[in-house]
């Protein structure tokens, strides 16, 4: 199982928290995979794709600020900045060229990496995730659950986020009630301050849409057929916008896809990252 010991680095000043597997041959030399995680999440979300891959793969899961490992900052959570942190972490480590698995907020971290920094990557996946700014019809509630995790605490909206990051399908079987509730409880014990903030960041996220026609990496892009936080006609648009890129829809899977269908996520992943190999 994914290690739980968090490791840091400093990040232009920022103690970044990430997690490693390390290289399976022993060598250093084996291919990258980082993951970035969905908002109100942190690299844990991906333990199940990690155990898998991680016997060909060396894996690095990054925590955004406010999240998971990384503490709160002051400011810094909008997606430049998280990039920034993004690029810095790859540098430090001297991963160059990852592989980039990315959902939600680590979708549109992984957008602007490429875009920008297109040395940096040998593919790109991208998970419940757009390049578009948040449905402005949706931005009053969200904020409102911003702040009602900040000064009431998650119990209070538990059941409203529940229902927005996980599918009908996957709430309604009793075999997902331990998953929710630890990513309740693991919600529960980050900072408030920096959840809040975090899932502000996220609201007021500028679009990447002219950015991602720019992509030249491999690119795989996925949506939970349920997904009411992505709709499926979002992500669509996206794979359209990027050259090239391969799009999938995940059954009975909602904006967690890689917690609610974990192994047809790896699965797909695997197969993708093969495909990528051979056309390189």
């Amino acid at each position: 199982m994914l290690s739980t010991i968090i490791r840091t680095i400093d990040v232009h000043g920022v103690p970044i928290g990430y997690t490693d597997t390390g290289d399976p041959n022993g060598r250093s030399d084996s291919p990258v995979i980082v993951f970035g995680h969905s908002l109100l999440f942190g690299g844990w979300m991906f333990r199940a794709q990690i155990d898998a891959l991680r016997q060909h793969y060396r894996c690095i899961a990054i925590d955004w600020r406010g999240q998971g490992g990384t503490q709160p900052t002051m400011d810094g959570y909008d997606m430049d900045t998280l990039t920034t942190d993004a690029v810095g972490l790859i540098r430090a480590l001297r991963l160059a060229p990852v592989h980039w698995v990315g959902i939600g907020m680590g979708g549109f971290v992984g957008q602007r990496v490429a875009a920008r920094h297109g040395e940096l990557l040998r593919s790109l996946t991208l998970l419940d995730t757009s390049a578009e700014p948040e449905d402005p019809t949706r931005i009053g509630r969200y904020t409102r659950l911003a702040w009602a995790v900040r000064f009431l605490g998650v119990e209070a909206v538990r059941g409203k986020l529940a229902r927005l990051l996980f599918g009908p399908a996957f709430l309604a079987d009793p075999a997902a009630a331990d998953t929710v509730a630890e990513w309740a409880e693991r919600l529960d014990r980050v900072d408030s301050v920096g959840t809040r903030k975090a899932m502000l960041g996220v609201i007021g996220r500028a679009p990447a849409d002219r950015e991602v026609t720019a992509i030249t990496a491999p690119t795989l892009v996925a949506v939970g057929g349920d997904d009411v936080v992505t709709p499926i006609a979002a992500a669509s648009r996206l794979a359209e916008l990027i050259p090239k890129a391969r799009f999938e829809i995940i059954e009975n899977a909602g904006h967690c896809c890689v917690l609610e269908q974990p192994a047809v996520v790896t699965a797909l992943i695997q197969d993708f990252l093969a495909d990528a190999a051979d056309r390189r």
